[in-house]
């Protein structure tokens, strides 16, 4: 296939202008954030050293000064979230209420139509599934890894072994797993894992990613093996973090390691587990490259990203996938606001 560059050219003008817009604020904002302040520090070393020549006072600094300041290293941001979170929220909240043309008013019916359509519960039921797996069993594997790493030989190895698929992208772990649930026929030799593991154990060789629910299970299984290294480095972290002395007054008073565990372990590092399970809760409920890879939502492995991007982009139905956007924030909000006031009571109990 030739690359046509006098075809292309206008999107590569696009891609230059927006490349080159790009620099601009970026450097903008850089060259901003260094000169502004050094700026206001020459100013306030001037004045300090007036003052003590001359004799006078020394100047106070104004609070409103200081709150100009703050606001305007903050308007980027404001500004930022502005465009790219609330202007959307809004937008898409609006067009929820909306017919597919986004041009007449249709009430409740896209909310209606989600919970009436077989499919669409079938996309519910299997986020639900995902949301109460992922983030019990990665939780678990990776405070499993770091109990059992815990001051082990060669710890650093094992945790950067445990931790390298967090590095790997989601659509690179789902075509790994693709792979190790590759499907050949009887009379081929299998290349994948899983069905040659069935093969030599006098097995016959399964398409799993066909079958209804063991598919959904088997993404699953792809999701626990990412998040598990992640949660395994935050709550190793916490259960070095505990004080020696809880540990050897636990020793002395003659605790087994599984009453280590339970009572000291456990009640210990319970912040940590709570972020862990809160972040990778988040994590499940926007997954959506997972599926899209391995079984592009057949097979009724759908969840509500990956139908949410169907319904919007590939069938036009821009009501229909903005309620389900609507739906997939309002089930995130929740655990938002658990994590931020959890995180107000640790602040307040430290």
């Amino acid at each position: 296939m030739n690359f046509d560059f006098a075809d292309q050219a206008p999107k590569l003008m696009m891609l230059l202008w927006g490349l080159v817009a790009f620099a601009v604020v970026v450097g903008g904002l850089l060259v901003l954030l260094d000169a502004v302040p050094a700026f206001f520090a020459r100013r306030r070393e001037a004045q300090l050293v007036a003052a003590s020549v001359s004799g006078a006072p020394l100047p106070r600094r104004t609070k409103p000064r200081e709150g100009l300041f703050a606001l305007f290293f903050l308007l980027p941001t404001v500004l930022l979230l502005l465009i790219g979170l609330v202007v959307p929220a809004i937008r898409t909240t609006l067009l929820s209420f909306m017919d597919s043309s986004s041009q007449n008013w249709v009430g409740l019916d896209n909310y209606r139509w989600m919970f009436a359509e077989d499919a669409i519960v079938r996309v519910l039921l299997n986020t639900l599934v995902w949301v109460t797996l992922v983030p019990l069993v990665a939780t678990a594997m990776g405070l499993l890894y770091a109990v059992l790493v815990d001051k082990a030989r060669l710890e650093s190895l094992a945790k950067s072994l445990i931790f390298m698929p967090m590095a790997i992208s989601f659509v690179g772990a789902s075509i790994i797993w693709r792979f190790v649930y590759a499907y050949r026929g009887e009379d081929q030799e299998q290349i994948g894992l899983l069905n040659q593991i069935v093969v030599s154990l006098g097995g016959e060789p399964r398409q799993w990613l066909l079958d209804s629910p063991l598919n959904t299970l088997l993404l699953i299984v792809i999701m626990v093996w990412i998040q598990a290294g992640f949660a395994m480095v935050v709550l190793s972290a916490a259960i070095k973090a505990i004080p020696s002395d809880i540990i050897e007054a636990a020793r002395l008073d003659g605790v087994n390691p599984w009453q280590m565990f339970r009572q000291i372990t456990l009640p210990s590092i319970r912040p940590a587990l709570i972020v862990v399970v809160v972040t990778i809760s988040i994590a499940t409920l926007k997954v959506f490259d997972i599926v899209r890879t391995a079984t592009n939502g057949n097979y009724d492995t759908s969840v509500i990203a990956n139908e949410m991007y169907n319904q919007a982009f590939r069938y036009g139905e821009n009501g229909q996938g903005s309620a389900l956007a609507v739906f997939l924030f309002v089930l995130v909000v929740p655990i938002v606001i658990f994590q931020i006031r959890n995180l107000r009571q640790q602040r307040r109990e430290g």
